[in-house]
């Protein structure tokens, strides 16, 4: 019998699931602590759709609660069980007294099945982390909340695998709603991205690192370090925040630290600055910097600092700014750079500011000065055919654009791939959810030729790594988007019938090799 069973993310064991610990770094007790707490969701959603007494809170908790249990997000099984705790209250409310109950079930049936359970509920957890981010900023969705309960409550019941998929892709669209909605929060908040150069290099002096995606934890800090003689440097996915004018009007919001999140083991070895990892992707600190490592909102492991938010939703970062000072920093400035040696890296190229550049880019299509477009992002991680993506854009021909979103971007965001027309060829558009952003921008191309997606010279070639993916790459077949080419592997929850099925009727594929695909996509000989 397993200790655990686990294939929820790309780097799972021998490609099919963790069974005795998670490569992740995860252990049976949080992998069992963690379904136990799905489990716990699932009853709660249950429970308020059969008594129709569905409350924003309860949808918070659904979301929160979901979003605990994504990759690389919670370690702490003592948070994990205070959580569960916090359902089981919310079900005695209800008048529900029924004992926990065996989690097995989750990963048990016919397989087609079991495939379409896990990714209904994936997808879940990766809309779960959109609505918090959302909520933190005052935005809220009824058709998003109404989802956390019908599609929980639909897992523990039995359907065929036409109605799974009916559900699968209802929760496609409900997803690119809740990434709408994301959206909107983050840009009238902060305004509009707009394109913005990013210095890799770290200035000598106190310094604190922010990862993540939560643009309101990055903005507390930033108040709250004004004037401090401190700098704070974005790592990984929070690099797109020095796009948002209400942040990069900061002028010690510096840089961006290292990498992607799978560096962060030996980017953060021994330096001197407190890191706040204000969502995924955690790892498991080393020694040498685990004192220095602070958590925050569903973010936890076992021993670090965790910063708590008040009744207003602030947070009082003081003990990291306590420590920047006392550490330091570096004595002299330091010279870091991108995976390809690169030492500047551009971002800002959302929705609002590709589209101000649309006759432009029009005009270049029409001319031919564009021959194709490919949007080539996604989740990083530690898989060696990751080098894939690398490669795949560096081969990319001169008259190409590349679009780019999400942490797989480091694999090649540092290259001058140089401009077209002055438009440069290589675009960030930002964080994984500003896959939406994407599809705006294909979206206003597609009705300016006349045309659908799927006619434009545009093609997806797509990393996953966790359920955000996960849930985006669901959104992008229910609005209809074919031929999207998906790596570095495909997902160990998708059964074979599964597989076949997205293949048949979406053109789903595995990528192979750069030049393979390339040639196949242009239609080269």
């Amino acid at each position: 019998m397993s200790e655990m069973f686990c294939f929820q993310c790309q780097q799972t064991a021998g490609g099919s699931g963790c069974v005795r610990t998670g490569v992740c770094g995860k252990q049976p007790e949080t992998a069992n602590a963690q379904d136990e707490l799905v489990c716990r969701l699932i009853r709660l959603a249950q429970r308020c759709e059969e008594t129709g007494r569905r409350t924003d809170e309860h949808a918070r908790l659904l979301a929160d609660g979901l979003f605990t249990t994504l990759t690389n997000v919670n370690f702490d099984n003592g948070a994990i069980r205070a959580f569960t705790d916090r359902v089981d209250g919310a079900l005695r409310e209800m008048g529900d007294l029924a004992p926990r109950e065996d989690t097995g079930w989750l990963w048990r049936g016919e397989t087609d099945a079991v495939s379409l359970r896990s990714t209904l509920l994936f997808g879940l957890k990766g809309m779960a982390a959109y609505a918090h981010h959302a909520a933190r900023l005052g935005f809220q969705d009824e058709t998003v909340n109404a989802w956390f309960f019908k599609g929980l409550a639909a897992l523990a019941q039995e359907h065929t695998v036409e109605e799974w998929l009916a559900l699968i892709m209802e929760f496609g669209q409900v997803n690119f709603q809740c990434m709408a909605l994301l959206d909107r929060a983050n840009t009238r908040t902060f305004g509009d991205p707009v394109p913005t150069r990013v210095n890799t290099d770290i200035k000598k002096g106190p310094f604190i690192i922010v990862s993540g995606h939560d643009l309101e934890d990055l903005h507390q800090l930033l108040e709250q370090t004004a004037g401090r003689g401190i700098n704070v440097y974005t790592h990984c996915e929070m690099l797109p925040a020095h796009g948002y004018p209400g942040l990069k009007k900061y002028p010690h919001l510096a840089g961006n630290f290292g990498t992607a999140w799978q560096s962060q083991q030996t980017e953060l070895d021994g330096v001197p600055a407190p890191v706040l990892f204000t969502t995924n992707c955690l790892m498991p600190p080393r020694p040498s910097y685990a004192d220095r490592v602070y958590t925050t909102s569903v973010v936890g492991y076992e021993g670090l600092r965790h910063i708590e938010e008040d009744a207003q939703g602030r947070k009082d970062f003081t003990p990291l700014i306590q420590q920047a000072l006392a550490l330091g920093g570096y004595e002299t400035d330091r010279s870091m750079s991108g995976i390809n040696g690169g030492h500047m890296l551009t971002t800002g190229f959302a929705h609002a500011a590709v589209l101000a550049q649309a006759p432009a880019l029009i005009s270049a299509i029409k001319s031919g000065a564009v021959r194709h477009i490919f949007l080539v992002g996604g989740c990083d991680g530690a898989h060696p055919g990751r080098s894939y993506y690398t490669e795949f854009v560096k081969g990319t021909p001169m008259d190409t654009l590349v679009l780019t979103l999400a942490c797989g971007k480091f694999r090649f965001n540092d290259l001058d791939l140089g401009e077209i027309g002055g438009i440069p060829r290589i675009l960030d558009v930002g964080q994984c959810n500003d896959a939406y952003s994407a599809v705006q921008i294909a979206l206003a191309l597609a009705d300016a030729f006349g045309c659908t997606v799927n006619d434009l010279p545009l093609t997806l070639v797509l990393s996953w790594y966790e359920q955000k993916a996960v849930c985006i790459l669901l959104s992008l077949l229910a609005l209809g988007v074919k031929n999207i080419y998906l790596g570095p592997t495909l997902p160990a929850f998708l059964s074979e019938t599964v597989v076949k099925t997205l293949v048949d009727a979406y053109g789903l594929q595995p990528v192979t090799a750069p030049q393979q695909d390339l040639d196949a996509i242009l239609h080269r000989d």
